[in-house]
């Protein structure tokens, strides 16, 4: 119900800002000349960088350091998409209100989404031990029951029919991101065929770093003395997992906005960790590290941070870090994680 609301206000501001600005739905070419591209999140931000570098007047919705899965568009935000040449999403749940703003556009958007530009979307997948929004949700309704007298199945009849939530971090594997790259690339080159070359160039050259993480990870996997990992947190790490064949227990699905867990799903995990002799227990960046402490400090597990690439903190994205190099990152904890 939240979502629809906040849907709701957004197509009200949207409607708002659009009639004070006088949008009139004519292109907003930058002053020098190049093409306007915004992204939504870090990493179609840091592939359209690498693609094109300063051949496009980038910019990036998400504040560094923000949570992708409380986003809320700003005025501003609403007033940049409209004077943009190309538009790239996610696709998902968590950007759904880009979708309501390229609605009440005057012109034909140029847009690419992530999740059109791969081989395969996989619904959300819910592994034992894992705490989901409905279970938290039943347990809330189960003590209004408890106080109101309300029939029991009630849960059960409010979730029948509900359409599944396909996993939207398509490009946590490499695999993935290659092919993005490429489609991003694809659609600069048709709109900017001046520049088309360089973007080739550019493209070329990022796609054999991608290849060789995803060569390292593949290596990495082969050789491992296990393949499980364990996520003290949420998992956003499906298609990466998919890709190199990985098993894996964590707190939530991917796309949760839960930040607290029960403590059946933290014993799980901690029992988890002792029986299959976990040696490091992951969380992702710019989430809260305390169930992972309270996980390592129980079993005696390293604590070790796996980066799913959704943002980024301010330092990182001032000094230029991007996404071969947080996955690099990855390829070093999760060889010792295997090992």
């Amino acid at each position: 119900m939240k979502r629809y609301q906040k849907i709701i206000c957004l197509c009200l501001a949207v409607s708002m800002v659009f009639a004070m600005t006088g949008c009139s739905g004519t292109k907003q070419e930058a002053k020098d000349g190049r093409l306007k591209v915004v992204a939504t999140v870090f990493a179609e931000y840091d592939f359209l960088k690498n693609i094109a570098g300063d051949k496009i007047d980038l910019s990036m919705l998400l504040l560094p350091g923000a949570d992708a899965h409380s986003f809320d568009p700003t005025p501003k935000d609403m007033v940049t998409v409209q004077e943009a040449d190309l538009f790239v999403t996610i696709g998902g749940e968590s950007d759904a209100w880009a979708e309501t703003i390229l609605e009440s556009v005057d012109k034909k958007m140029e847009t690419v989404r992530l999740m059109d530009c791969v081989d395969e979307v996989v619904e959300e997948e819910v592994v034992e031990g894992m705490q989901t929004e409905e279970h938290h949700h039943d347990e809330a309704e189960e003590q209004e029951e408890h106080h109101d007298g309300e029939t029991e199945g009630q849960t059960e009849e409010h979730h029948d029919g509900e359409e599944k939530e396909f996993d939207e971090h398509v490009w946590t594997s490499p695999k993935n991101a290659m092919q993005i790259v490429q489609k991003l690339c694809d659609k600069l080159c048709s709109l900017d065929k001046e520049n088309a070359a360089v973007y080739q160039k550019n493209t070329k050259a990022y796609l054999a770093k991608l290849q060789k993480l995803d060569e390292q990870f593949t290596d990495i996997v082969t050789h491992a003395k296990r393949k499980e990992i364990v996520v003290a947190d949420k998992f956003p790490f499906r298609y990466f997992a998919d890709a190199y064949d990985l098993k894996y227990y964590a707190a939530f699905p991917g796309c949760s906005t839960q930040t607290g867990a029960s403590m059946e799903t933290i014993a799980f995990l901690i029992d988890k960790v002792k029986e299959d002799k976990i040696p490091v227990v992951f969380h992702m960046e710019l989430s809260s590290e305390s169930m992972c402490n309270t996980i390592c400090d129980e079993t005696g597990a390293k604590k070790a941070q796996l980066n799913a690439v959704h943002n980024v903190s301010r330092l990182d994205f001032e000094k230029g870090t991007g996404y071969v190099e947080l996955m690099q990152e990855n390829v070093g904890v999760l060889r010792e994680a295997l090992n």
